[in-house]
């Protein structure tokens, strides 16, 4: 069987002390279940990273950032240079989420330029990509998943494969009013998304994990874990309290293992 990966990320949410507890709470309650069976991560806001290595057990948890300079230095107030983020002892990077594609007008370029410095200096590099409900509604969803992918692993080698991490989080299903993808469209996309990978990277590419984001919760998990594409799930609000985190990590896991 597969390892499965579970995350989330805490977007603008949770201080450097709600982080810690939460963190601690969310080892405690998970560390009997095998690491050599999920793969745990959470990518904290940029003040709490420091406080997320310090008291996360880095046999438990992996931490990651939730974005980071196309640069390693320079003059760009503001930014977090990967040389900063590696002196924490991160070694995980999400690049190109929603939010920064919708909100900031981050372009796939500069996705691409992120990554390519990211899997230099090492990292698990998470790259997020997605279609817009517009892009739904005229059929190109495939097509977008697709120049995502390609423009934002242009230039990588295939050697990175094992170090590159995919999250589909269709936009329109992002948020607190966002509408869930069914386990079947899900599937259908994350079917794009592998086949894609293995033209760009060849037989490597069947390596890197595909994870499905976008208004995960309890009642749909079961459903999305047991989709033969998706290696995880990258989960939102509903896992930003440990204990149902914990929940939704132990039934999904349980519904996978006994299908």
């Amino acid at each position: 069987m597969k390892k499965l990966y579970f995350g989330s990320n805490l977007k603008m949410y949770k201080g450097m002390e709600d982080t810690s507890a939460y963190l601690r709470e969310l080892v405690e309650r998970t560390k009997d279940i095998s690491r050599d069976k999920i793969e745990l991560f959470i990518i904290p806001s940029y003040t709490s990273l420091d406080a997320a290595v310090k008291c996360g057990d880095r046999n438990y948890v992996r931490i990651g950032a939730q974005n980071m300079c196309w640069e390693d230095e320079g003059q760009f107030t503001g930014e977090i240079s990967p040389c900063m983020i590696e002196e924490m002892g991160i070694n995980l990077v999400m690049i190109g989420h929603s939010e920064r594609r919708h909100v900031f007008g981050e372009t796939d370029v500069e996705e691409n330029r992120k990554v390519r410095l990211a899997l230099k200096h090492g990292f698990k590099t998470l790259l997020c990509i997605g279609e817009t409900a517009e892009e739904k509604k005229y059929g190109i969803s495939s097509e977008v998943l697709r120049t995502q992918l390609k423009i934002g692993f242009y230039g990588v080698d295939a050697s990175d494969a094992l170090n590159i991490w995919v999250a589909y989080e269709p936009v329109w299903s992002i948020g607190v009013n966002g509408t869930p993808a069914t386990a079947q469209y899900a599937e259908k996309m994350h079917e794009v998304i592998k086949e894609t990978l293995r033209e760009i990277f060849g037989e490597t590419g069947e390596s890197i994990p595909v994870l499905y984001g976008g208004s995960v919760n309890p009642q749909n998990a079961n459903q999305l874990i047991i989709q033969p594409s998706v290696d995880g799930l990258f989960v939102g609000r509903s896992a930003w309290q440990a204990q149902a985190f914990e929940k939704l990590i132990r039934n999904a896991k349980y519904v996978y293992e006994n299908q």
